[in-house]
């Protein structure tokens, strides 16, 4: 477990530094990303009562996942030693204490996040759990957007010129959800993958 949480760190610290190379300085709200992602993720989910809405499982796992990038991020930044944060991660990531609905627990996350502007590994772990995600579940979900993340940066996400919905009309994460349900996690050449099948996918023009 601990080698999986180091490896996520360390991608999220270089995709951290491609966005700026002095990020640590920045100061970034990276509690603000999270509860937004919180409100994004419900809307997945379904929480209205005046329509018939299904919780869209892959989706709700896709911001679970953002949420993941912007939690590392506010752990990298406030902790300089990677070894640390993981053992942090690894303690939290073994306790699972599910005593409300899952929307209730994503409320008291957002609700802890706003009034410490930090991430908490603990209630985190516990949405995971209502998801049934495991650590290996994570990991692989984590590199596949990761290396999205990389994708859209390379084709000008920063400077506005990326293209989220591509030709089919679809967004960028519901292709990355297909391409990982075909893709071997376990493969040495698993982030190549990711990145090639993206690619040939994105419009050309």
């Amino acid at each position: 477990m601990k080698q999986k949480l180091l490896a996520m760190l360390q991608m999220q610290n270089e995709m951290n530094s491609r966005v700026h190379p002095s990020w640590r300085d920045q100061d970034y709200e990276w509690y603000r990303a999270i509860w937004i992602e919180c409100a994004e993720l419900m809307d997945h989910y379904g929480w209205k009562w005046w329509k018939k809405q299904s919780p869209d499982r892959e989706q709700v796992i896709l911001e679970l996942i953002d949420i993941w990038h912007f939690g590392l991020s506010s752990l990298l930044q406030a902790e300089i030693s990677e070894d640390k944060i993981a053992d942090r991660l690894e303690a939290a990531m073994s306790a699972t204490q599910l005593d409300q609905v899952f929307l209730d627990d994503v409320e008291t996350f957002a609700q802890r996040t706003l009034s410490t502007r930090q991430f908490d590994p603990l209630l985190f772990n516990r949405l995971l759990c209502h998801m049934d995600i495991s650590l290996d579940h994570l990991y692989r979900s984590y590199v596949g957007k990761n290396v999205l993340n990389f994708f859209r940066q390379d084709r000008g996400y920063k400077e506005g010129s990326y293209k989220k919905h591509w030709q089919d009309g679809r967004e960028d994460n519901v292709h990355l959800v297909e391409i990982l349900e075909l893709l071997d996690s376990d493969s040495s050449t698993y982030r190549q993958d990711v990145y090639r099948e993206l690619a040939n996918r994105y419009p050309a023009s």
